[in-house]
């Protein structure tokens, strides 16, 4: 059907199907309003089919093989073979799943869906340019819009995606072999998990990093126990380089890295690969919307401005997840979909980051909420931090799974919790209850008075607050 010149009109416009998108458009239906969400791609946006759901589909498959093949000190001997190409085919299984049951879920909530791109013609208008050939476009009239456009991984200079041996973390996740060598560019934690990965299934793997350290956005005890457990699984690491240029040799990529100070390093190194993964982060997308159309305004690295009802420099049009700008988790993005749609159905509504978790499903996990100690002090607090090694956990020893700590960040004066970090087994679940505990306002005592099964890893959780308060049995306070 050519739909040719026909406009219609909705309350609320919704742009991209990801998780803050399709979350802002239900939860929009569900306050009685109309509600229309655009869609080019899949339902589920960056996270569901090229992110967060098909790399922990990758970590649970090669961690499982892994585990199994080095598993002699607990009397089990085994050589696991893995077929990455069945691999693949369960974690794209996953998504599907995933992705239909989205689309499922917007429809039964009365959600228009149209599959198309969305270009600003005005600040009420946009125009939806439907994909196939003889499918024309439409235009399409709105009292609100919500931007939820997402990202993309960046490119570097000279590394261009076009090439089939220069990949994102998108073409990593599609891989028809294990790579006999890969050399990964970046170690922020999509670099991290997939050199986990992929160490795990057999690639030799190098990662380049132009910083000193992995994982530069996370403090230094935290990150070295990542950096020491990917060393032991194989991983080469280059840091103080960047990638300079690659050039094909004998069906392999040879890739260049120059000193990025001089002062500490006096020669480029070159790197053999099968594949060059470029991970050095997304930006966002917002180059085809013709956002000026709508007068909404940008920053410098192209993220939209947004305030604590994720409204923009338009009173009428919100912007929400990776488009708005750091911390770029999907999480976070449905949380802000939410928040949108309830202020523009009349709701008393804001988005607070305190409470805000993250996690790296590195080896061993990472999760994080609130303040570091740094960054309390900083802020003008008197931190008092309290810690727990899984070492000393009883069910972290018996999972054989007894590296990292949980350390619990509170303020002098009052004990309320603040903060925390947590390295270890299962961090990204764990992490859950300490991010409910400072949305609640909790104290220290509220955490190590509450009793705790046993034996479990939360333990760690409690006696970290007693620690806290010179107050823990199982360690010395």
């Amino acid at each position: 059907m050519v739909v040719g010149d026909v406009t219609t009109s909705t309350d609320v416009l919704v742009i991209g199907a990801g998780p803050g998108g399709y979350v802002a458009a239900i939860r929009a239906a569900q306050l009685a309003l109309d509600v229309t969400l655009v869609e080019k791609g899949e339902y589920g946006g960056a996270c569901l089919n090229r992110g967060c759901i098909p790399s922990k589909a990758l970590i649970h498959g090669s961690k499982l093989a892994s585990e199994a093949g080095q598993a002699e000190e607990l009397g089990i001997y085994a050589d696991p073979t893995v077929a990455l190409d069945e691999m693949i085919n369960w974690k794209d299984g996953v998504v599907d799943q995933l992705t239909s049951g989205i689309e499922q879920l917007c429809t039964a909530a009365g959600v228009n869906l149209l599959k198309g791109t969305a270009e600003f013609a005005d600040e009420n208008k946009v125009r939806i340019i439907h994909q196939g050939e003889g499918q024309g476009s439409e235009s399409l009239k709105f009292e609100n819009c919500i931007i939820a456009t997402g990202s993309r991984p960046i490119e570097i200079p000279g590394f261009g995606f076009e090439d089939e041996r220069i990949v994102s973390s998108d073409g990593a996740l599609n891989f028809d072999t294990v790579p006999d060598e890969l050399v990964i560019v970046g170690a922020g934690y999509i670099g991290m998990e997939l050199a986990t990965v992929y160490s795990r299934l057999g690639s030799d793997v190098s990662v380049i990093e132009m910083l000193e350290q992995a994982l530069p956005s996370y403090e230094e005890d935290i990150a070295s126990i990542v950096r020491k457990r990917a060393e032991r699984l194989g991983v080469d690491f280059h840091f103080g380089y960047t990638a300079d240029s690659w050039a094909a040799s004998d069906g392999k990529a040879v890739l260049t890295a120059v000193p990025a100070d001089e002062a500490a390093h006096d020669s480029d190194i070159e790197l053999t690969a099968d594949r060059i993964l470029v991970a050095v982060g997304r930006r966002p997308v917002t180059d085809t919307l013709s956002i000026d159309d709508a007068g909404v305004e940008t920053n410098a690295q192209g993220f939209i401005p947004t305030d604590s009802t994720c409204r923009t420099n338009k009173e009428h049009i919100f912007a929400v997840g990776d488009v708005a700008g750091e911390p770029m988790l999907a999480h976070k993005g449905s949380k802000e979909g939410e928040v949108a749609a309830e202020v523009i159905a009349g709701e008393p509504a804001a988005v607070d980051y305190q409470a805000l978790p993250a996690a790296v499903f590195t080896d061993p996990e990472i999760g994080t909420v609130g303040l570091t100690e740094n960054e309390a002090a900083n802020k003008g607090m008197t931190p008092v931090t309290g810690e727990f090694q899984f070492q000393a956990s009883g069910r972290a020893l018996t999972a054989n799974r007894a590296e990292g700590f949980v350390r619990i960040i509170a303020t002098k004066e009052t004990e309320r919790v603040i903060g925390a970090q947590i390295i270890g087994p299962e961090a990204s679940e764990l992490i859950a209850e300490i991010a409910a505990m400072i949305e609640m306002g909790a104290k220290l005592e509220d955490i190590g008075s509450t009793v705790h099964t046993h034996p479990t890893l939360s333990e760690a959780i409690m006696e970290a607050a007693q620690n806290a308060r010179g107050k823990a049995i199982h360690r010395r306070n």
